[in-house]
Order: C-alpha cells, then structure tokens, then sequence
C-alpha cells in the first residue's frame, strides 16, 4: 500500500470507527484559559515556555495570547493571525520581520512592535532591554491611550518625547529605568500632552520638575521609591487631585516644601514611610485643606493616633496594616464625613469606640477590620451607623454574637463574619436585617443550625454556610429565605432539612464530611431536591476519604432541575453515574466529575447537546476508548475537555482518542501532551500522545481494505448482471421453481385436470380456433387447458404456466414464426421440456406453417427438440386433414410409447 493510499485508508477506518473528525485537539507550547463562560473570546497563555520560535499551532481564533517570559529572538511575518491583544514581553527579541503584524487590524493591546496598529489602545514594552525610542516609532499609533516602558533602560526624558505628543495617551508608566532627572524644560517649550498618570516609581530620580505649562491634564504622579529627590511645581494647582508616595523621597523638610505646593490635593498615598517621624508626617499631612482620601498603608503608626483628631473633613481613611493596637476614643470622633474607613491587619481586639459615631458611613463604605483580634462585638458598636451597607469582620476571633449586634443596620447589605470562631449565631437574624443580600458564616466552629435561623432575612440572596464542624442541620433550617438565589452549606450525612422554600435557588454547593461515625441518609433523601426547579448550578463536595460512601447522586435527584446548566461532583460517585442521571437536563453546559471511580463509564451518559466543558480529571480513566463509542456528535458544542492526572494505558484501545487529539481543531483536551502512561509497565513514564499509533493501524488497515476491495467487487459484478443477466437469471430462477413444482408434483401423484395444455402465441390464436378446438374439444371430446380461458385471474403468469403445464397430461406446443420470438413462449416450451427428463412422450409440438431449417437455427433448444421428438406439420398434411387430426389423438392416447408419426426436416 503506497503511503497516499494508507493515510486515505487510515482516515476510513476513523470514519468506521466513529471518529469525529472535528472533536478534540490539544495544544504543544501553550494552553487555552478557562473562563467561567466557554463561549468567551479563545485566550492562550505561551508564557514561561522556553519557547524559541512562535508556536504553529495557535488557533485561528485566538483573541489574546502571551508570550511572557520565554526566549523569542525573531518574530515573522504570518506567525500571528488577527487578535485584539498579543503580549511579547520578557523575550530577547533582536528581529522583527517587515509585515510581520500586518494582519493584526484588531489588535488593540499589544507588548511589542507597531506599523499598521492603527486601533492599538493599550501598548506594553516593559520588562525589556530598550534604551533609546526613535522619534517615529510611535507615529502610526494614533489611537494610543496607554503605554508601559517599565524595566527597560530608559535615561532621558527625551526619549518619551514622541509619546507625551501622542494624540489620545492618558497613562504612561516609565517606572523601574534609568532616569536621573525628569524636568519639562528638556522638553520643547510649545510642546502640550494631554497624559493624565504618571508614573516614575523605582528609578534613580533626584531632580523632578513641571516648569513649563506641558501637563493641563495631569492628575496623579507616581514617585515611589526615589531616593533623595528634589521637587520642583512652582503651579500650585497642577497637581488637584491625587498623588501616590511611597518611601521616603528625600529628608521630612524636602516633602514639607513639596506639600506646600498640594493646596488643592485631594487624594494622597503614602505608604512604607517608616524614616519619618510618624507624627511629623500626620501633622504634615493634616496642614493639606482640600485632602479627601488619605492612604497610609504599611506604615508605623502605633503610638500617633491622637494626631488623626483634625481630619474632620476625610471621607476615605486607610490605616491598614499599621500596627495599630488600640484607637483611643475621639481619635477619629471629628470625621463626620468619613464613608469609608479600612483598619484590616492591626491588633485591635475591640470594635473602636469611635465607629459609634460615624453616621455618614453608607453605600460604599466598608468599615474592614479583618485580620485583627476582636473577640467581642457589642450591640453600642453599630449604633449610630445605619447608614452603613457592608460590614466585614471576618478573620477575627468572635464567639458570640448578640441578637442586638446589628438591629440598627437597616440599610446593611453586605456581612462577612467569615473565619471566626462562633459556635452559634444565637438569635441575631431571626429578626431585622431586612435589607441584607449578602451573609458570609464560613470557616467557623458553627456546630448547629437550628430552625428558623435565618427568618428574618426576607431579601437575602446569598448565604454561605460552610463549616467542617455542623453535626447537625434541623428540618425549616432556611425557613423565610424565599428569595435566596446562592447557598453554600456544609452537611452531615443524615441532615433534616429540606429545601422547598428555596424555589428561587440558582446556585447550590454542599459539601458533607464523613466523619468517624455516622448515619446514613435515609434513602427517599433526594425528594427534598424536588422543589429546585430554578437551580442553575449544583456542586456536591466530599472532603473526606471513603471507600464506600453511601450519598451517591440518585438521578431521580436531577428530575426537577430543568434548567440545571452546571454540575459538580468531587469525590462523591463510588461508580460511573448512571447512564439516566442528566435525562432531564438537556441545558448542561460544565459537567465535572472527579477524585471519583469511573473505569466503568457507559458512554451513554453523554447525550448533552449543551454540553461546553467536561471535566474528568484523577477519575481512574484508563482509556479513554469511551468517548470514541460514545459518538461524540452528542456533544456538538464541547470546547474543553479536562481529562488530566488519570492513569492512562498506552496500547491501542486509545489509538483513536490520540489520532483525534493530534488532527482535530474543535475542543481543546487540556494539557493533552503532558498526559503520561501508567500502564503496561513498559510504556510508564511515556507521553501518551507519544505511543506509536500505526500498528494499531496496519492489521485493520489491511482486513479493511480486504472487505473493501471484494465490496467493490461485489458491487461490480451485480452492476454487471443487473444490466447484462438480469432477464436470464429471472428466467433460470423461474426454471428452477418449475423444477421444484415437478418434483412436488410426481412425489404427491396429484392428478391430471386437462388432457392437453396449449401453448401457443396470440398471433397464432385464430388458427387454434379455428382448426385446434373444433376438432379437439368438438369432436374428439379432449378437455384442453387455454391461458386466455383457464388461467386464474391475479395469479403471476409464470405459476399459471407452472400450474397448467403440470396439471395437463401433455403440452402441445404451436411453433410457428411468431412462436419462436415470444418470451413467454419460449419459457413454456422450457418448463414443459423438464418433464421430459422423467416422461418421455409430453411434448407434442404443431407446426401450423412451414418453418425452413435455417430459420429454426438461432433456436438451439427447438432444434434439438425438434431433432430428437416427433412432430406433426400441418402443411405437410395437405389434403388429408383427418390424418393429421388422427394422428394427434394417438399422441394424445399414448402414454408410455413415442409412436413413429413424421420425422423432422433432415437439415433440422
């Protein structure tokens, strides 16, 4: 077989194999990432690859790729098809070919190299090597707004020139270069650029100065971590709105002559400034009118509260992570303005008594105080704040909490209480909280959740509930939540609760933990999941290693989950699911079942038409031959398919998957080629898509192109007989029913109904009545068998003719010219020529014309007739008719003699 005609016959044996060719591939260099909605735009991610050359394999729908951090030294042109977002950084390119983002008219974020962009919006070059930006390198980018040339090696301001001039730039990063010295006077004196961010953090900056009126736009200036600088802005409003610091720029008297240039100042961060005396700084910083949002995250400011007392016009305050241990009374007393305050990662171990008179905390506002060490929460801690919409209090160390905690947060909607240490709620949201959407009780020691626990939260629509240590879940646990639409709880094995208050519930996660003793769940269970008619989302967790969990997901479970569109299952199946558990959920889109057993998958589970992403990652998966018999075409709309860390056999049982994976540009199987090979020993530690193929191949190659081969014979040679044999092998069939009719006939001994059968041809049928049956019939008193007056109506002709010729004594054929040219003629001749075999005198043949001899030769059958039986001619009868009628009846009479009447023509 010549090498065309394999790869022909192998991709015949796929079609035979039901392969479809538009199933699965898996990508080399790179993998596709995942996005909760599979039909987003196709993201690849070719970062940290050591890769060389640009991968040939990215598909042509690509929206996004990055090749961050790899060894790239050339980029040519075709190595990319058209993309709104392309990201080159951290490479050592030194080549870029002419034309070589010529395709590219959508791209719209880009980290290197530029004609033809002219929709490009967002450009990163950072982390490079440039030192020195020609003056038209940036000219063909005229829709430019955004431009990182962080950690290059960047020196003179000059060197941005061309970017500061651009049309539409708003936001420039140079942070992490060489610059010494940033002063507009380098620049040219009718030079105006509309650049709003700034950002000079990380270089080696000690002359930083706005002279000329360059900058009308200008916002907010980054100049963290520069070293003894020195600040020049004589205008003192060019700078009105935010400025971002970080690490001291200079000596404390350098930033005291900087803040006298931020009268209009409004927001400012300054973080790590930990070589400044801390309440010089907050002194300072307090002398700024127009300061609205104050920032001072990582810094020291244990023993300087006190100096916060004059910022009474904030509304923004951080002071996270400053080692604040306790916030004396009236420290933040004056700021009744303040919306938002963030105290997360201190040492607070109570509530501050201050927040009791933040009344204008409200929408937006997140008092944050995670991270700290409260024990305790007071009802006096909220009072006064009921304007307030998210509270956090996770990660502290609360056991308690009063029902009169929150009675006065009308207008709250968000509260995290999440990684505490309470073991019950008690009677805090039986009542009040009525605007309440969001309530987040994880990670805690709760043990209980009792009925009605949660009744007074009418408008809640989420509800996190998930802990390891509930024993217990009471019947009407979630009574009142009729408007919840998430819920994420922890369950014991044998839990009371049911779920038919919660028919607005789009998203549920469960997860149960076996612990060392246990009921089982009562076996009519899954009815509680009957009234979950609006569930979008299902997600069952097991935490815990079992052998032989008894919650295995019953189908019947699913009936009313019409509009299920995800499903989770993780370590909870004992076996494969049963091929009926999704019959009622034909709008599955992500199905994952994992840290499960599915050796025995029917692949009969899987007609989902959805069905987008299917995870069966560590499921004992030895081949994957089940997706191959499942035909696939049940699963048009598959993009992703996760089959990862199974212990795959690397033999021919997975011949086909790995063909499918290698050819097919459909679904994307995730990190395909890092699968590996656990059995037969001598293949461990091998790519399973480096497992030989072709002998798999060759031996149902062979018998297929065998079975090939004789179907095209067989196809021939009855294309052959149907045109050319057709009427021959009709008539040998009807000759071999006339065969078996005989030998029916003699072994019966039926009877004879006729004396003679008549065969003759229509043309002849005058002569028959005339001369034939006056004679015969009229005067000699034979009982004759005609097909026009004998033959049963609607029976087929050929049995008439069978049945006639069988149940006559004799066959008188009438040979005359017109006999010999019919068909049907010819057929009785041949039918009654069979008797022969067995009775020797059946056959009386008539020859009403004269017939020469060279006119009987084309008819090999009646010259042999005629040579070898006796016939009579009527013309040779002449004038002597009734010899001739005489010696018919003698034919008619003899039985087991062939009398001497006349011979044959000596040329027949």
């Amino acid at each position: 077989i010549t090498a065309d005609a394999f790869v022909i016959l192998r991709y015949l044996v796929l079609l035979v194999l039901h392969v479809n060719p538009s199933l699965c591939y898996s990508l080399k260099n790179c993998s596709i990432d995942y996005f909760e909605n599979p039909s987003a735009d196709v993201s690849l991610d070719c970062s940290n690859r050591e890769l060389v050359t640009v991968p040939d394999d990215i598909p042509r729908d690509a929206a996004t790729i990055s090749l961050f951090y790899n060894q790239l030294q050339k980029i040519h042109r075709g190595d990319f098809g058209d993309m709104p977002k392309l990201s080159l950084g951290l490479n050592q390119i030194v080549h870029v070919a002419n034309g070589a983002f010529i395709h590219l008219v959508a791209l719209k974020t880009l980290s290197i190299l530029f004609q033809g962009l002219s929709s490009l919006i967002k450009l990163d070059l950072s982390d490079n090597l440039i030192e020195f930006i020609h003056p038209t390198t940036f000219q063909h980018l005229i829709s430019l707004e955004t431009v990182s040339l962080a950690s290059n090696r960047l020196q003179q301001v000059t060197d941005i020139q061309s970017i500061l001039q651009l049309a539409h730039i708003q936001n420039l990063s140079i942070a992490s270069n060489l610059f010494s010295s940033f002063q507009t006077k380098d620049l040219p004196s009718n030079m105006s650029s509309g650049l709003k961010f700034l950002d000079l953090s990380s270089n080696k900056l000690k002359r930083f100065s706005i002279t000329t009126p360059i900058f009308h736009d200008l916002y907010l200036i980054g100049l963290s971590h520069n070293d003894d600088l020195r600040w020049d802005i004589p205008d003192k409003m060019l700078l009105n709105t935010h400025l971002y610091l970080s690490c001291p720029l200079n000596s404390f008297g350098e930033f005291q002559k900087i803040s006298q240039n931020l009268n209009s100042l409004m927001d400012l961060r300054l973080n790590y400034m930990e070589k400044w005396n801390e309440k010089d700084l907050l002194s300072m910083v307090c002398q700024i009118p127009t300061l609205r949002i104050l920032d001072l995250f990582n810094n020291h400011l244990t023993n300087s509260t006190g100096e916060l007392l004059n910022w009474s016009q904030l509304t923004e305050l951080d002071l996270s992570n400053t080692n604040i241990i306790i916030l004396p009374k009236g420290s933040i007393d004056s700021m009744k303005q303040l919306k938002s305050l963030t105290l997360h990662t201190n040492m607070l171990t109570k509530v501050p008594d201050d927040i009791r008179s933040l009344i204008s905390l409200e929408v937006l506002s997140i008092p944050i105080m995670y991270h700290n060490l409260i024990s305790e929460v007071h009802c006096e801690d909220f009072v006064n704040t009921t304007q307030l919409s998210e509270l956090d209090l996770n990660s502290n160390r609360i056991t308690k909490l009063d029902g009169c905690v929150f009675e006065n947060l009308n207008d709250l909607k968000v509260l995290d209480l999440s990684h505490n240490k309470l073991f019950t709620v008690g009677e805090t949201f039986r009542s009040g909280l009525q605007k309440l959407e969001f309530l987040d009780l994880s990670k805690k020691i709760l043990s209980i959740v009792k009925k009605g626990q949660f009744q007074g939260l009418h408008s809640l629509k989420s509800l996190n509930v998930l802990s390891g240590q509930i024993w217990r879940v009471r019947e009407m646990a979630f009574w009142g939540l009729e408007n919840l639409e998430s819920l994420i709880l922890s369950l014991p094995l044998y839990y009371e609760t049911s779920f038919s208050e919660l028919q607005n519930l789009e998203n549920l996660t469960i997860s149960f933990k076996v612990l060392s003793s246990f009921r089982s769940p009562h076996p009519n269970r899954y009815k509680d999941f009957f009234y979950l008619s609006s569930l979008k989302r299902f997600t069952v967790i097991c935490e815990s290693d079992h052998t032989s969990f008894p919650l295995d997901v019953p189908s019947e479970m699913f009936q009313a989950m019409k509009h299920l569109e995800d499903f989770t299952a993780v370590n909870i199946y004992i076996s494969a699911p049963h091929v009926d558990t999704f019959q009622f959920n034909p709008q599955i889109k992500h199905l994952t079942i994992k840290n499960t057993d599915l050796s025995d998958l029917d692949p009969e589970l899987f007609p989902i038409p959805n069905l987008q992403v299917l995870d069966l990652s560590n499921s004992n998966l030895k081949s994957l031959d089940f997706l191959m018999q499942a035909n696939l075409s049940f699963l048009p709309a598959l993009t992703y398919l996760d089959l990862d860390n199974n212990p795959f056999t690397c033999d021919c049982t997975n011949a086909s998957f790995i063909e499918c994976v290698k050819s097919n540009k459909q679904t994307q199987v995730v990190n395909a080629h890092q699968y590996t090979c656990s059995f037969p020993v001598t293949e461990q530690g091998n790519m399973l898509l480096d497992f030989d193929i072709h002998a798999c191949w060759m031996d149902t190659i062979f018998l297929f192109f065998i079975s090939s081969m004789c179907v095209v014979l067989l196809t021939l040679l009855t294309s052959f007989i149907y045109h050319f044999l057709r009427w021959q092998l009709v008539y040998a069939f009807q000759l071999l029913q006339a065969f078996i009719y005989d030998s029916m006939k003699r072994k019966r001994g039926a009877p004879h109904h006729y004396d003679a059968f008549i065969s003759y041809n229509v043309r002849d049928e005058d002569w028959v009545y005339r001369e034939i049956l006056p004679v015969l019939e009229g005067e000699q008193g034979w009982r004759l068998c005609l097909h026009h007056r004998d033959f049963q109506p609607g029976k087929p002709i050929i049995e008439n003719i069978t049945d006639a010729i069988y149940s006559s004594r004799k066959t008188i054929c009438v040979i005359s010219g017109s006999y010999l040219q019919s068909e049907w003629c010819s057929r009785e001749i041949q039918m009654a020529s069979f008797r022969l075999f067995d009775e020797k005198d059946v056959l009386i043949l008539l020859f009403p014309e004269k017939i020469p001899a060279r006119q009987l030769s084309p008819y090999y059958r009646m010259r042999k007739l005629v040579k070898k039986r006796t016939y009579l001619s009527w013309p040779q009868a002449g004038q002597h008719p009734g010899v001739f009628w005489q010696n018919v009846r003698r034919a008619l009479e003899t039985r087991n003699e062939n009398p001497e009447l006349l011979r044959g023509p000596a040329g027949c």
